[in-house]
């Protein structure tokens, strides 16, 4: 007895009816969504002849020497001690909240730097930077 071999038919994914599905889904998605219409309010700003003065504080400035010294506004702190260091810092703040710049040896130690920075973050001195200098050669 010789049986016929069937003949195996590959499945296939008819892709027509996602792509129905999808198109409903956008049209939907277009037909639903609102478009706020947002209007302008026209205003006529008066003209000023001068340029309001903006009142900076000159900033506190923090040296760090190669040797770990420190020196508040060109003046030299008795010592590397962090309280001595705080109350140099609160005498040239003079009770406000001024900026601080701390500049900093390049062979300073990194102790002597992260010092400086929590002496004024105890003080509450929140506007620190740190200045540095760009090498010689290099374009701005």
């Amino acid at each position: 007895m010789r049986l016929r071999q069937s003949r195996r038919e590959e499945p296939e994914i008819n892709l027509i009816p996602l792509i129905d599905v999808m198109l409903f889904l956008l049209i939907f998605f277009v037909v639903t969504t609102t478009f706020t219409r947002s209007s302008g309010i026209t205003l006529d700003l008066p003209e000023a002849s001068t340029r309001p003065t903006e009142e900076r504080e000159a900033p506190i400035e923090v040296v760090v020497d190669a040797q770990g010294r420190y020196y508040v506004n060109d003046q030299m702190v008795v010592n590397k001690q962090i309280e001595t260091l705080k109350k140099a810092l609160q005498l040239a703040a003079q009770g406000k909240n001024r900026p601080l710049v701390i500049s900093a040896d390049a062979n300073a130690t990194h102790q002597s730097v992260v010092t400086a920075l929590d002496a004024a973050l105890q003080l509450g001195l929140v506007q620190v930077s740190m200045t540095t200098r760009q090498p010689e050669g290099a374009r701005p």
